[in-house]
């Protein structure tokens, strides 16, 4: 597994913190997924107060605070600046969005964003699209972690655009790379650990499920399961037929 800033991670599942009934079913839903990373916004630490801060430290995992909400690369730098002495970490997953249905990133200024915060020492892990051209933008930023899209944030769809997924993951074989976003199902999140990806990022499809606790353990194995997958050379898909069974010393009649 590619270390993300030099920490090596326990597990390639990346939890969210937001929408789960009750702190109880989301410390549980945590313990159960063996997730190594929590995120938590900013806006959601302030509106939670102390309480919900102990919560998420206890968990013994790493911490990646988010921008999640900002329109504007300055709405995202001011978010991300508060946040570093807030969780008194250079870590920061860098949202700035572009489009109020899809959720889709704001190419713009989210590279704006992330030059300035690279250029500030932090660790920076943008959602992104899969589009290779502004990939290559954040890498010269300073980026060592992308984050492409999988589907729009909570819609639970998997990987829309397979092809723009592999050829991303292929063209930058050297930068760690996480599935964020969109995933519905624990085979969503296998699928892209299959792809070679690094790890997933999820939290609606947990958090929403009728038991949140099931379900992130469901996504926990899913994400090992994969990688396990991708680490043994999988066979390739063809076009025809191939017996398992040998002809030699079939009877001819």
């Amino acid at each position: 597994m590619r270390d993300f800033y030099g920490v090596t991670l326990d597990s390639p599942l990346m939890l969210g913190t937001a929408q789960y009934p009750s702190p109880a079913v989301m410390e549980a839903a945590f313990r159960a997924s063996d997730a190594a990373v929590a995120t938590v916004s900013l806006r959601r630490e302030g509106g939670q107060g102390q309480a919900f801060g102990e919560i998420i430290r206890g968990l013994g995992v790493h911490i990646l605070p988010n921008t999640a909400g900002c329109h504007s690369a300055r709405e995202a730098i001011t978010t991300a600046r508060m946040a570093r002495d807030l969780f008194e970490t250079d870590w920061i997953k860098l949202e700035v969005i572009g489009h109020a249905d899809t959720l889709q990133p704001d190419p713009f200024g989210l590279l704006e964003a992330a030059e300035t915060l690279c250029a500030e020492g932090f660790s920076v892990f943008p959602y992104t699209t899969e589009d290779q051209v502004l990939a290559q933008r954040l890498v010269d930023a300073g980026c060592r972690v992308l984050m492409p899209w999988g589907s729009p944030i909570g819609s639970g769809l998997g990987l829309n655009n397979r092809y723009g997924l592999k050829t991303l993951r292929a063209a930058f074989p050297d930068v760690a790379m996480v599935v964020d976003a969109g995933l519905g199902l624990p085979s969503h999140a296998a699928d892209a650990m299959e792809m070679g990806f690094d790890a997933v990022l999820l939290n609606t499809a947990v958090a929403q499920a009728g038991d949140p606790v099931v379900m992130a353990r469901a996504f926990g194995l899913a994400v090992r399961a994969g990688a396990l997958a991708a680490s043994a050379d999988p066979m390739a898909p063809r076009e025809m037929a191939a017996p398992s069974t040998p002809l030699i010393g079939k009877a001819w009649l």
